[in-house]
């Protein structure tokens, strides 16, 4: 998802640049007009500046918001890709390798439950998932985090078992 953010953030940066360059060639291009109009309207001496058709245009104006507008999408681009916090596919870790044959057949079930669980699950859903009791999935925890293959946090009145 993070990705997918950072990927829209360099298609809106692309987009702005391409959009700045195109405005500064259209800005150009109508400052020349504007002042090829003005020289031609000031060729008569009873014509007065503030009636120079360019001076009346709001094209000006319209193209300085374009612009404002370039840097909007330009900013939010930059923001997207540099804010754009990595997400819980990005953050899976690599769990160490166990050696399962150690372990008796209520651990290997235990501990791959929560793997498939992607490492993290509450005791509580633990107990739904294996039928085991609650004395008899904490006894195998006990040994699992004994083992350092698993560990509790208290969360409430609830642990949430955690991969190490």
């Amino acid at each position: 998802m993070a990705k997918d953010f950072k990927n829209i953030g360099y298609i809106l940066i692309f987009f702005s640049i391409v959009f700045l360059v195109l405005l500064a060639l259209i800005k150009a291009n109508y400052d020349s007009q504007s002042a090829v109009l003005c020289e031609e309207f000031a060729k008569d001496p009873t014509a007065d500046m503030l009636q120079c058709p360019a001076h009346k245009s709001n094209t000006s104006w319209l193209i300085t918001i374009a612009f404002g507008v370039a840097f909007l999408i330009l900013g939010a681009g930059a923001y997207l890709i540099i804010f754009s916090q990595p997400q819980f596919e990005e953050l899976k870790k690599e769990f160490k390798q166990i050696d399962l044959s150690k372990l008796d057949d209520d651990g290997k079930l235990v501990y791959n439950i929560i793997k498939e669980k992607e490492g993290s699950i509450f005791q509580s859903e633990l107990i739904k998932e294996t039928g085991f009791s609650k004395v008899k999935v904490s006894r195998t925890l006990d040994k699992l985090e004994g083992k350092g293959i698993v560990e509790r946090k208290r969360r409430g009145m609830t642990n949430i078992i955690v991969l190490r």
